[in-house]
């Protein structure tokens, strides 16, 4: 009875196909300027990788910013629902959860019994995120995959004031023109991702074990500075970027369960 998670955000679009709670395929595609189009893509691929017709799903759950615009999902559920519990099925120990996605975070505070107790999320301006650091990567004229790298050959700690994406871009071009070193700055913007995202963890409490999802997770430096800013050591799953696909997906087999049971 195989079923599908889907998770649209702004700027990726993941799909998750499981079948008995194992994972058949998963997919990461660009989201694009059309979030619709972006979801029918990458479910396309989904399934022909896994095998399928979009008539062998059982059920669909959307999830993520765009989950609205999912005119196959047969229900729509929040990424912090979502976002919970794929972190749970991979490690049922997790009880905080942070999430840095493209144009958002979050952190989520996870109860005994799997259930949402509290949870804190930036989602009014791309501060922090891998929006962020897309930006901060083309100002230092680096490829956003090496930005970690770079920052690990940093001899010091250049401080960057403003957590505006906009402003932040200013200073760091103006650090560049004072003849600070690239790989300095470097650090000092995976160090602000860390205080912007330490700020949202304290605002729902530090629980460990804590999992670290999202595309940004995918950035050794900013889980390095976030494990000695919390003084904790991150759970980072093999692929963080799916784990809302995948809440999602298994929230598509336990609704398709009860619906049975129900019969």
């Amino acid at each position: 009875m195989p079923v599908a998670g889907i998770d649209v955000g702004s700027l990726t679009a993941e799909v998750v196909i499981l079948d008995q709670q194992k994972i058949l395929h998963s997919v990461i595609l660009p989201t694009g300027a059309n979030s619709k189009a972006a979801a029918e893509k990458a479910m396309g691929k989904a399934l022909e990788a896994a095998g399928l017709e979009r008539s062998d799903l059982e059920f669909v759950v959307a999830t993520g910013y765009g989950r609205v615009s999912i005119e196959f999902a047969d229900k729509r559920i929040t990424e912090i629902t979502c976002h919970g519990r794929g972190a749970l099925f991979l490690e049922p120990a997790v009880r905080t959860v942070i999430d840095i996605g493209g144009q958002d975070s979050k952190v989520i505070l996870m109860g005994d019994n799997g259930r949402v107790l509290d949870f804190a999320m930036n989602d009014k301006c791309a501060a922090g995120t891998g929006r962020f650091l897309e930006v901060m990567a083309q100002a230092l004229e680096v490829e956003l995959e090496k930005l970690a790298e770079l920052s690990s050959q940093a001899k010091e700690t250049v401080s960057i004031s403003s957590m505006c994406t906009v402003f932040a871009e200013s200073e760091v071009v103006s650090l560049i023109a004072r003849g600070l070193a690239r790989e300095d700055i470097a650090r000092g913007l995976h160090q602000a991702v860390a205080d912007r995202t330490a700020g949202l963890v304290h605002r729902v409490g530090l629980v460990e074990p804590v999992m670290i999802t999202g595309g940004v997770a995918k950035n050794g430096a900013v889980v390095k500075a976030l494990n000695e800013k919390l003084k904790i050591n991150l759970i980072v799953p093999q692929e963080p970027q799916i784990v809302g696909a995948l809440g999602a997906a298994l929230l598509a087999q336990e609704e398709l369960v009860s619906g049975e049971q129900g019969l």
